[in-house]
């Protein structure tokens, strides 16, 4: 039987842009509680958010950023599982994915393939005593521990500088480790991966093709479907495409975000997208 959840993101880094209020105000009009964990006061939340104290579930300590992107996604993988750990019903969501209807589900799990060997944690439901959430929370105890889900040849050489007394840092390891690799390997370990959802679920628009989501004229009918429950945007480098390509930094009003801004009363101009600093703060979220 179908069960209903709350959602929960997290945020870190000042006020929120146009792309983050729009995600989290769609879940507030598609009737599902959503809370927003902070750990500084964010002055622009949609009305309807429930806003906590993100040190709750995990304090601000040992912050974690990927070396080459300046990215928070480690601290975010690290929260997110945490979270699923302390909290009863409660489906994690990055503040980059778009509600298309509430979410729900009989099992506890909440995720999909993102492609045709991945699954994506931008939006991850796993139950208390799941043992990929048990397997993901042993695993990111260690932040110098060899991962299992990369090629021989990498593996030998993360071994060997552990063996020399130099072992190398999750943030110096490839994007994702803690993230989208880890968890489609603990799936596929503990067999929990029969329950991963369709790409169109979660991710009806390809990393590959979040272009056409600023693009007019683009039948969104071909993507979105009775089967979608949110819509990803690729937070980071959709910002990036944005202040790059569009005038002004908006999206074009015929695209499908220039539509959903209109749909859910957002105003880019009340809350701009920023230009990303040398090692961008950018929102917590692990998917670019």
């Amino acid at each position: 039987m179908q069960q209903d959840y709350q959602v929960a993101a997290l945020w870190i880094g000042g006020p929120l842009s146009y792309l983050e209020q729009l995600c989290l105000k769609s879940f507030v009009d598609a009737g599902q509680h959503i809370r927003l964990y902070r750990y500084e006061d964010i002055p622009n939340v949609p009305e309807g958010v429930e806003v906590a104290d993100a040190a709750e579930i995990m304090p601000l300590t040992g912050f974690l950023r990927h070396e080459r992107t300046g990215s928070p996604a480690l601290h975010s993988d690290l929260f997110r599982y945490h979270m699923l750990a302390k909290l009863d019903r409660t489906i994690w969501a990055d503040t980059d994915a778009y509600c298309v209807k509430p979410f729900r589900t009989a099992s506890g799990h909440f995720h999909a393939w993102e492609s045709e060997t991945g699954i994506n944690g931008g939006v991850l439901g796993l139950p208390q005593d799941s043992e990929t959430l048990a397997g993901l929370l042993e695993f990111t105890r260690d932040e110098y521990a060899v991962p299992l889900w990369y090629d021989e040849a990498y593996r030998a050489e993360l071994q060997a500088a552990r063996d020399a007394g130099k072992p190398v840092h999750v943030s110096e390891q490839p994007w994702g480790v803690w993230g989208p690799h880890a968890i489609t390997h603990f799936l596929k370990t503990t067999g929990e991966v029969r329950f991963s959802m369709p790409r169109v679920a979660l991710y009806p628009f390809a990393y590959e093709d979040r272009r056409l989501m600023l693009k007019p004229g683009v039948p969104v009918a071909d993507y979105v479907t009775d089967e979608t429950y949110s819509i990803h945007f690729y937070g980071r480098r959709m910002r990036a495409r944005i202040l790059e390509k569009e005038e002004g930094g908006v999206p074009r009003p015929r695209s499908l975000v220039g539509q959903l801004l209109r749909k859910h009363k957002i105003d880019p101009a009340a809350a701009p997208l920023r230009r990303p600093a040398a090692k961008p703060e950018a929102e917590a979220d692990t998917d670019d």
